[in-house]
């Protein structure tokens, strides 16, 4: 395969990158170089032609940094130092174009001879990586590069965000200059993009729910309030319609309109709403709804599934979570709920959900009142079924509150936190594959690593860019910041999308359907055979021998797929085994539960057995006391009585006695009675 392609007209590279280097004035000494440079272009351009000069012949920038007595070396060293990992093919291919486009004729003045051209030994980058540094003032060229490093596609192409000026930055944010007056800074939000414009809607700041409706125009990035009318009334009901405030809702684009769904506020109805936002006419009202509608939330997950919404967990105005499964027809308005099989989710709210291949619905992580997850499960929307399929790479930390967004078979996932800290890394699961990786982190407690943000996706310039707005990470937040995910994401699905030969084809079709690890294996061998074929186009013998090569490497492919086969007979076998071992489990949970629920009965009323029990003794203990005070005062009476009856016993003998003697004496009785 070439390295370059030759462009229309003219030198190939990379030729015509020396020859433009030449006439644009660096093929003489370095101080007449400059001089002619400066004479040509503005100082701006010719920091940036000489930046990639130095990067497309020397490679990246590592010498030391000019004295700061140096303004001139300081700025070309801090251009070419910007450049960072740029490979040498990118960097001609920008010079060249940012001279056509400074300069349109050049290539008409200069001379076509090869002679003119400068012989200098390319300093080459085999990492094929694309452009990751974040330069704001250079254009960018597409490279997507092969898993062996080899440049596989070239193609000129300005990245131009209007209001943000040229963007080669990939995989990192980046905050626009933003302008007009921002929103309210809120958490728990609703987000959706229509036609280059991101609607913000409702939200939560300091305990208090917004009703605002908030637009950001994604080309001049501006912001600006709608002013939204209320209908009067509904088609059911003459009263006027109610739009509460709210939180913890969905905003979901459907037709002309803008679905609010669900959500909390200060006095939850019974059911589900769905607000509708009419963007034509700028009214907002509720619309009518068929079926068993259900129970009023928050922190649900929504997905737009063809012409149906898919809703999944919350909690309620009581914070009882939940785990139950919904559908809205938006065709008829019907409600549906759906018993699945398998084992669901836990009960959680606050969690991320996302749509494969218009049938499988993803859910991950989430949180109860203690714990947050980092699960993943699966269900499979033609069967209905659950599963929990086994999660590869580098898998996130469990979070709640964070938001994700789908391009092509990529999800890409944002902040959320564990009630201790917010989530940093931008993370993104490839859906076929279920192989998770980090995009990017960023540092400290900024916006995006809060919880209740919101995320959109967006298109600039024909290529797809992520949006994040507020959140609350110990404050609430207002900020808009931007990511343009890389080609290396899409790269695999770019491969797979690729026309393979016939034979190839007819062995792919005799395999299962169903999107798996070994057929992304082997569909991404085909496109390789396929790139073998086209690049030995250039003669009969060469063609030839591109096609023995392919047979060859068809029938290798063979043998491996049944390898592969087999291979994959004995993960099903296992997996079977494992289900059986799984439902045996969970029997033996059931009965184990049930067991431990009538020990709970049992040790109920063991319980309230043991506290009458005490309620008797301290009764007992309160007559014992009762007693031993009657039988202290009987005692005491006791010992009165003897003494009494002593005293009287003693009191007669002394009576008896004391006449006898007093006669005696002389002395006469008291009363005639006693004598």
């Amino acid at each position: 395969m070439a390295t370059m392609a030759r462009t229309n007209t003219g030198l190939a590279y990379p030729d015509r990158f020396y020859a433009a280097a030449s006439y644009a004035g660096f093929g003489g000494s370095p101080n007449s170089a400059n001089k002619d440079v400066a004479s040509k272009f503005s100082n701006e351009v010719a920091l940036i032609l000489y930046a990639l000069y130095q990067q497309a012949t020397v490679g990246p920038c590592n010498v030391p940094k000019p004295s700061p007595w140096s303004p001139v070396e300081q700025g070309k060293w801090k251009s070419w130092q910007q450049l960072g990992n740029m490979v040498s093919a990118e960097a001609m291919r920008l010079f060249v174009k940012i001279l056509e486009e400074e300069d349109p004729g050049w290539y008409s003045r200069t001379s076509n001879s090869v002679e003119s051209v400068r012989d200098v030994q390319m300093n080459h980058n085999s990492n094929g990586e694309p452009i990751i540094e974040n330069g704001n003032s250079f254009a960018e060229t597409k490279t997507i590069s092969a898993e062996n490093g080899s440049l596989m596609e070239a193609q000129d192409k300005d990245i131009v965000l209007e209001g943000l000026g040229p963007v080669v930055v990939y995989d990192q944010w980046v905050s626009p200059p933003i302008k007009g007056q921002r929103p309210k800074a809120r958490y728990e939000h609703g987000a959706a993009v229509v036609q280059d414009k991101m609607y913000i809607y409702g939200g939560n700041h300091n305990g208090r729910y917004l009703s605002d409706l908030n637009v950001l125009d994604l080309r001049s990035w501006t912001w600006s309030k709608v002013e939204a009318s209320i209908e009067s009334k509904s088609e059911e009901s003459p009263s006027p319609v109610n739009i509460a405030p709210c939180a913890g809702h969905s905003l979901i684009p459907w037709e002309n309109k803008l679905l609010s769904i669900a959500g909390h506020t200060k006095d939850p109805s019974e059911t589900i709403q769905i607000k509708a936002f009419d963007l034509q006419t700028g009214t907002w009202s509720i619309l009518k709804t068929y079926g068993k509608a259900p129970i009023s939330r928050g922190g649900q997950s929504v997905t737009l599934v063809g012409s149906t919404l898919v809703i999944f967990g919350g909690q309620d105005a009581k914070r009882t979570l939940m785990n139950d499964l919904h559908i809205l027809d938006l065709e008829t308005m019907t409600w549906d709920d759906f018993d699945a099989v398998g084992v669901p989710p836990s009960p959680r709210s606050d969690h991320a959900a996302a749509v494969h291949a218009e049938r499988y619905l993803l859910i991950f992580g989430g949180g109860s009142h203690a714990t947050c997850f980092n699960d993943l499960h699966v269900l499979d929307l033609q069967a209905m079924e659950w599963s929990r399929p086994t999660q590869q790479g580098e898998i996130p930390s469990p979070r709640a509150g964070h938001t994700g967004v789908t391009v092509g078979e990529n999800w890409f996932i944002v902040g959320g936190g564990d009630n201790k800290s917010g989530a940093s890394e931008t993370v993104v699961l490839n859906m076929s594959t279920l192989v998770w990786s980090v995009v990017t982190s960023v540092e400290g407690r900024v916006p995006l690593a809060s919880e209740g943000l919101s995320l959109v996706v967006g298109s600039i310039s024909g290529e797809d860019i992520l949006v994040s707005f507020g959140g609350y990470n110990g404050r609430y937040n207002n900020e808009v910041n931007v990511l343009k995910p890389s080609h290396k994401s899409t790269l695999q699905s770019k491969i797979m999308e690729a026309p393979v030969p016939d034979s190839v084809s007819a062995v792919q079709n005799a395999t299962n359907p169903t999107r798996d690890l070994e057929s992304d294996f082997e569909v991404g061998q085909e496109g390789k055979i396929r790139e073998i074929v086209m690049d030995n186009t250039d003669s009969e013998h060469m063609k030839s021998k591109g096609e023995e090569t392919s047979d060859l490497i068809i029938a290798t492919l063979k043998a491996e797929k049944e390898e592969l086969e087999s291979s994959l007979n004995k993960e099903k076998l296992q997996s079977l085994q494992l289900k059986e071992e799984l439902t045996q489990a969970e029997t033996r949970n059931t009965d184990l539960y049930k067991e431990l629920q009538s020990i709970r009965g049992q040790l109920a009323a063991e319980q309230s057995r043991c506290f009458k029990l005490e309620v008797d003794v301290a009764e007992l203990r309160q007559k014992l006391q009762t007693m031993e005070t009657l039988q202290k005062e009987l005692e005491l009476l006791q010992r009165q009585k003897a003494a009494s009856e002593q005293a009287s016993l003693n009191a007669k003998q002394r009576q008896g006695s004391g006449g006898v003697w007093g006669w005696l004496a002389g002395s006469p009785p008291q009363n005639a009675d006693d004598a």
